[in-house]
């Protein structure tokens, strides 16, 4: 069943023809499976523990909210596009469809905990949408946020997915103040991508070379065992990331909580 609280266009953050055909190949891809289980690591270090509510906002392809269901969590979804959470709707599953740019409706649920990720690169005012997420937190609810880190590794696959922006960890901080969330920790995820990210980045620019076309291509595995490598690295910075011992990465994560 799906819930209506607002609606608007979905292109405008992700173009939704983009989701719907690359359902199939993000579900397998280790990158997702990793974040999903690294934000579910969070949430349990922060006291976030099943059966706990947790809503995973912009819930996209539905990797991280099948992982919370496993995981034993009162877990749903919000996401702007309809027509992925078509996809996603079978019995029993609580799915929102809600703009992210508009306030929640009066009488809505409070979560114990909500996931935030990489969401807020694809608006234009990331502050206030933080802002309105903070009022779906019970008091001293948990949010965990992810965002593309490194702005110098700005290229055309973040153009495709409609990136904004890239954070560092200066900024991320910055889109906090004021929105009623306290920042407790910041840090890195995914250091041995930077150097893929820096060559994908030099063969984009390079006029010599044609980039990919669609999000697709760049979603494109390697041969085996490259995707068990792949594994095996994300594995091996899982608890580094969590005691915020990684100095740099393609990503940057934030645990905040809504101040009671």
């Amino acid at each position: 069943m799906i819930a209506r609280w607002s609606q608007g266009p979905a292109d405008d953050n992700m173009p939704e023809a983009m989701l719907t055909e690359t359902l199939t190949r993000v579900r397998v891809h280790p990158w997702w499976s990793a974040r999903a289980r690294l934000a579910n690591a969070v949430l349990q270090a922060h006291g976030v523990t099943p059966p706990a509510s947790v809503l995973d906002v912009g819930c996209g392809w539905g990797v991280n909210l099948a992982a919370l269901e496993r995981a034993g969590y009162r877990a749903s979804g919000l996401d702007i596009s309809r027509q992925i959470l078509e996809l996603l709707d079978q019995p029993g599953r609580r799915l929102i469809e809600a703009d992210l740019n508009q306030p929640p409706p009066a009488g809505h649920e409070l979560y114990a905990g909500a996931l935030l990720l990489d969401v807020i690169e694809h608006l234009d005012d990331d502050r206030g949408t933080l802002q309105r997420i903070a009022p779906l937190l019970q008091p001293g609810g948990t949010l965990v946020v992810s965002v593309p880190a490194l702005p110098e590794l700005f290229s055309e696959f973040d153009h495709i997915q409609g990136h904004r922006r890239r954070y560092v960890p200066e900024t991320l901080r910055a889109a906090f103040a004021g929105t009623g969330l306290s920042v407790r920790n910041i840090f890195w995820w995914g250091g041995w991508m930077v150097p893929v990210l820096r060559r994908m980045r030099q063969k984009s620019s390079d006029k010599n070379q044609a980039a990919p076309k669609t999000y697709a291509d760049y979603l494109r595995l390697p041969p085996w065992p490259a995707p068990l490598l792949m594994r095996a690295m994300y594995a091996w910075e899982h608890g580094r990331a969590l005691k915020g011992s990684l100095r740099t990465g393609t990503s940057l994560f934030a645990v905040a909580v809504r101040e009671k």
